[in-house]
């Protein structure tokens, strides 16, 4: 399924798709695609402004190795992306953190959160934004993002490239035709970020979520995006498909 543009709906509108997405991609990860010890459990932030997101745990305060068979080893089969991108050298010195811990005990190892326009939408809200994932990554909390509104005022270069920047001296350059993203980031005070561009009306592609430095599982976006899609009321995706007039 295309990708829909969503600049053409309300915020309400994308909320409740968003909802239904995230409800998809925790079910389908715990449908089999974790590997033993692993599961993902939906969490809506109490400040309306960052993105509800999935939480990706194990239990104990330190994951176990995993099993033979458990994820894929990237040295093996690296994520099939466009780009991998590394830090410089010259990484800037200066770190803001922020320490992020599950209610249950149970360590967070990954955290998957689809961008909103609430997110973008002013720039103590990008900041806010910003600070929380850059936050996540020197926390050793690997980051899938998902940014399916292209870049504006406030983000010139893009959620992904307004984090990146963070890690590397070097400005974010957001291709002009394929300015929506989805990144995986390999957590650490200097990440590595597995990188897909793209545009409305392209597929979506399964990205790579990271369980640590070595090993990952293909996350099915565009199956579980047709899902959430499907289940949205009628008169909406008529909206979207471009077949009703939107309000």
């Amino acid at each position: 399924m295309a990708v829909h543009d969503w600049t053409s709906v309300d915020a309400g509108t994308f909320h409740a798709f968003h909802t239904g997405w995230i409800l998809h991609l925790s079910e389908t990860l715990n449908g089999g695609l974790l590997p033993s010890g692993y599961y993902a459990m939906p969490e809506q932030q109490m400040n309306r402004r960052i993105a509800d997101i999935l939480t990706l745990s194990v239990p104990g305060t330190t994951p176990s190795p995993l099993p033979d068979g458990g994820g894929v080893a990237v040295v093996d089969i690296p994520p099939n992306v466009s780009r991998r991108l590394s830090t410089s050298t010259s990484i800037r010195a200066a770190r803001r953190t922020l320490a992020i811990r599950h209610v249950s005990g149970h360590r967070i190892v990954a955290l998957v959160e689809i961008l909103s326009p609430a997110n973008k939408d002013r720039a103590k809200h990008v900041e806010e934004f910003l600070f929380k994932a850059e936050g996540a990554l020197v926390q050793n909390v690997n980051l899938l993002l998902i940014d399916l509104f292209p870049p504006g005022v406030h983000d010139p270069a893009g959620m992904h490239g307004g984090l990146w920047e963070r890690f590397d001296d070097d400005p974010y350059v957001v291709p002009v035709d394929e300015p929506l993203v989805a990144a995986s980031y390999v957590a650490s005070d200097r990440p590595d970020a597995y990188v897909e561009h793209f545009s409305v009306g392209a597929s979506l592609p399964d990205m790579p979520l990271f369980l640590n430095a070595e090993r990952y599982i293909n996350v099915p976006l565009e199956a579980t995006y047709e899902m959430a899609f499907r289940g949205m009321a009628e008169f909406w995706r008529r909206v979207l498909e471009g077949q009703t007039p939107a309000p």
